[in-house]
């Protein structure tokens, strides 16, 4: 049953379509997890300093190094999931969609002692003074709500063709966004490379 049938045929007790309904879900809970990070960095009182910096110099350094390791996980990713949606090249041999998952969890992995130590040492941003930064904070907590949101509609059932490639497109832009906020900012203004 391909997914336009599923919306006809399976419907939640209310009438909606459950494909509908389980984007909706997953949508709210993105945003609840989005809005969490945003009022948590916003009232915790930032530490100012790192717990650990992984074998870099400062901080700063591995904040911009794992960003970058992750925007680049994500292209392959977003490649991979071209790949195994016949966008690109000819059938899929059966590994690309476990390896598909593997590097987007890689992905995730990479951008947690990131927003660990934006969210802890730093918190949110809002001062309008400094448009980079109060950008950083939002694209931070809606990057984490958008991928709790696909992560909860990957094994949906019956969602509309769409959702899961706007979902995928919308990660990607705001992992984007924080890259262009952070790390290009950081290299712009330190020198490349900078460890």
């Amino acid at each position: 049953m391909d997914a336009g049938t599923a919306l006809d045929t399976e419907r939640a007790p209310g009438g909606a379509p459950t494909g509908v309904v389980a984007l909706l879900g997953a949508a709210l809970i993105g945003a609840a997890i989005a809005v969490a990070l945003g009022v948590y960095g916003r009232e915790h009182d930032p530490a100012g300093q790192a717990l650990f910096t992984l074998g870099f110099s400062g901080t700063i350094n591995m904040k911009a190094w794992l960003a970058t390791i992750a925007l680049a996980l994500a292209v392959v990713q977003i490649l991979l999931a071209l790949w195994l949606y016949g966008k690109i090249g000819r059938n899929a041999p059966i590994w690309v969609g476990p390896t598909h998952r593997l590097v987007g969890t890689l992905t995730f992995l990479v951008t947690l002692p990131v927003a660990y130590h934006c969210l802890w040492s730093l918190g949110f941003e809002t001062d309008a003074s400094n448009a980079r930064r109060f950008w950083h904070s939002l694209f931070g907590c809606a990057f984490y709500g958008a991928f709790a949101t696909k992560v909860l509609c990957v094994r949906a059932k019956g969602l509309p063709g769409w959702a899961l490639p706007v979902i995928g497109g919308l990660v990607f832009s705001l992992l984007v966004g924080l890259w262009f906020t952070s790390a290009f900012w950081f290299f712009d203004n330190s020198g490349f490379p900078s460890f």
